[in-house]
């Protein structure tokens, strides 16, 4: 079985959030972007939230993330994985991302949310024992995968509403400002 590497963090000085998946599926390693696949409904959600075009090329999402201070990684550096899903990565082969770098250069970030149960395991197991303790706070919600059919899209977008609740009012909407340009 292969070994798979995430992606660099979409991240700038800025960023006071901070979104983490577990490992980019099949799709998105292929395209080289964040949440490719067609039926996984982050993109769809962020574009929601920010008030920006989901149709928008990816470099725009990417500039509307940074311009909301929000940064987007994934726990896992690398992995072995038979396809897509988070419950197929080999619980032995998990080597996580280097986050005490990371927090060190993004000390704005005060809180943290988990794209899913299995980001927020890796980052408990891998991360955590690891990192200096400050002032972070760490939810996950519910996975934006289609393997998440369980809980609708509403329902994921509502639980998502708590990424840009943190924003003050003067800074909601700024990027889709900025964005459409």
């Amino acid at each position: 079985m292969a070994r798979i590497h995430s992606f660099d963090p979409i991240a700038d000085k800025n960023a006071e959030v901070l979104v983490l998946g577990s490992m980019p599926g099949r799709a998105s390693l292929a395209a080289g972007q964040y949440y490719a696949h067609p039926q996984n409904a982050f993109w769809r959600i962020i574009s929601a939230l920010l008030e920006l075009d989901s149709a928008s090329p990816y470099p725009r999402r990417i500039e509307a993330l940074k311009s909301a201070r929000i940064a987007l990684w994934d726990v896992l550096y690398s992995c072995s994985r038979e396809g897509s899903l988070d419950a197929m990565i080999e619980h032995d082969t998990q080597m996580a991302n280097d986050f005490r770098t990371f927090f060190r250069n993004h000390k704005r970030i005060t809180s943290v949310f988990f794209n899913g149960a299995k980001a927020e395991a890796c980052f408990k197991r891998h991360v955590l024992p690891e990192i200096e303790i400050r002032a972070i706070s760490y939810v996950r919600l519910p996975s934006t995968s289609p393997a998440n059919a369980s809980v609708s899209f509403e329902n994921k977008l509502h639980a998502w509403q708590i990424v840009v609740a943190h924003r003050p009012v003067e800074r909601r909407g700024a990027c889709a400002d900025k964005v459409n340009q």
